[in-house]
């Protein structure tokens, strides 16, 4: 019986291990998302609570994902350390008054930059839940990503 109870124990123990490695290896792929998969519900100008985010959306972060979107303009054209990621050109229905959850400051890590573009772009880096708030005391962002390439 005590075998038993051995061989019960070092199977969970060697299931954790595996597991936990899997989810390690998982941080550092490559992950395609959009701005539908940083979607949660809000109603419009209500204020935002951590707990309001979706289990995949806390899932993401420190996860390595990549994100297309339109970088909003700014006065420098080549070089740009930092910027943010908007879901749309602004021809639509995402310019002033956007929901939270359709952008992401992006700062791009190292020698990396990024050059000012009107069309798509993707840009891949680790992504944060990292809220930031205007001197208001309202939030402007919650999603960061540590850039490693803008294209």
């Amino acid at each position: 019986m005590t075998h038993l109870k051995s061989c019960v124990c070092l199977f969970f123990v060697l299931f954790f291990v595996t597991t936990v490695q899997s989810q390690q290896i998982d941080k550092n792929r490559l992950k395609d998302i959009s701005f539908d998969t940083i979607k949660f519900d809000i109603e419009k100008g209500a204020p935002f609570k951590r707990d309001m985010l979706t289990k995949e959306i806390v899932a993401l972060e420190g996860q390595l994902v990549r994100i297309r979107g339109y970088m909003l303009p700014s006065f420098q054209q080549a070089g740009i350390k930092k910027f943010v990621l908007v879901r749309d050109n602004m021809e639509c229905c995402y310019g002033p008054g956007a929901a939270l959850y359709d952008c992401v400051i992006i700062e791009m890590q190292g020698s990396a930059s990024a050059e000012f573009s009107v069309r798509p772009m993707a840009v891949e880096g680790v992504f944060k839940v990292s809220e930031f708030k205007g001197p208001d005391g309202k939030h402007l962002a919650i999603y960061h990503i540590d850039g490693r390439s803008a294209k």
